[in-house]
């Protein structure tokens, strides 16, 4: 695996590549990678001849001091994994080369970035949009992938690519979940024994609410069975809703759709986790 740390020497072995009529894959992360990354990277071998993974914990997109300053930062480790699935090339820019001066430039999505993570996170997928469009300049790629898991992160991505006129094709990997269901998620690794535990109740009462959603098509007994299920536990809710994914808008009716997603988030201690399901998989 070819590692490069500033953006001359990740566009000089990418030129080689395309030299060669390589097709590029890239795969965004911010490190402390799991099985989930590792399943993007799988699927970006399938589309392409070649594939970039990047490690940047991108502090533009911290809304919480505390978080960004917490954010595990395991390089060697996830070195090693990323030649476990023979990755090709990995980018880890320092913030120097990715922010030479601070950056004042803002992105707004509308309603988009308005909505559930938006409405607790200010500024974040402004953050999340800054530092994609920057990569995706630098590595130029012909396809990069996504987690469902970060569902929102990838609506607006698309909405980015769409708008700006990227040439890249946008990829999503179904979310991958520990045997006991908790989705898997660098911020797992925060937990202590006792929140690990816990935190299933995310997965939990998605499905419970994918079940009575299909059974009985009533909004508010979903969403109030969620609450209630928060309301014993020390776990605490940030959000439950039933939404359209092509725009995040929360769907009152007509749930019996392949766009139809549960989606929530919410705090086992300190750490925040978020999750969704689609009604119908």
């Amino acid at each position: 695996m070819i590692i490069c740390d500033s953006i001359s020497s990740i566009q000089s072995v990418i030129a080689k590549e395309r030299q060669n009529g390589h097709s590029i894959a890239f795969v965004p992360t911010m490190g402390a990678l799991h099985q989930g990354h590792l399943n993007l990277i799988k699927a970006a071998q399938k589309k392409a001849d070649k594939v970039v993974c990047s490690i940047y914990v991108n502090p533009t997109q911290f809304n919480n001091s505390d978080d960004l300053i917490n954010y595990p930062r395991l390089l060697e480790e996830d070195i090693k994994k990323l030649e476990t699935v023979n990755c090709d090339i990995l980018f880890t820019p320092s913030d120097e080369v990715m922010y030479q001066k601070t950056s004042t430039l803002k992105f707004n999505f509308g309603e988009l970035d308005q909505v559930l993570e938006g409405a607790f996170r200010p500024n974040h997928f402004s953050g999340v949009a800054l530092v994609v469009s920057k990569l995706f300049h630098i590595v130029q790629p012909d396809y990069a992938f996504f987690g469902q898991k970060d569902l929102q992160q990838l609506t607006i991505i698309k909405k980015l690519v769409q708008e700006l006129l990227f040439n890249v094709q946008i990829e999503s990997v179904p979310i991958q979940r520990e045997p006991d269901g908790l989705a898997m998620s660098s911020r797992n690794g925060r937990l202590n024994p006792l929140e690990r535990q816990e935190a299933v109740i995310f997965f939990e009462c998605l499905s419970n609410a994918r079940k009575i959603l299909l059974e009985n098509h009533d909004r508010q007994a979903t969403i109030s069975n969620v609450q209630q299920a928060f309301q014993h536990h020390s776990a605490k809710l940030e959000y439950f809703d039933i939404v359209d994914d092509s725009d995040l808008k929360p769907r009152h009716e007509n749930y019996l759709r392949p766009d139809t997603v549960l989606c929530i988030a919410g705090y086992i201690g300190n750490v925040r986790l978020i999750d969704n399901m689609y009604l119908i998989s």
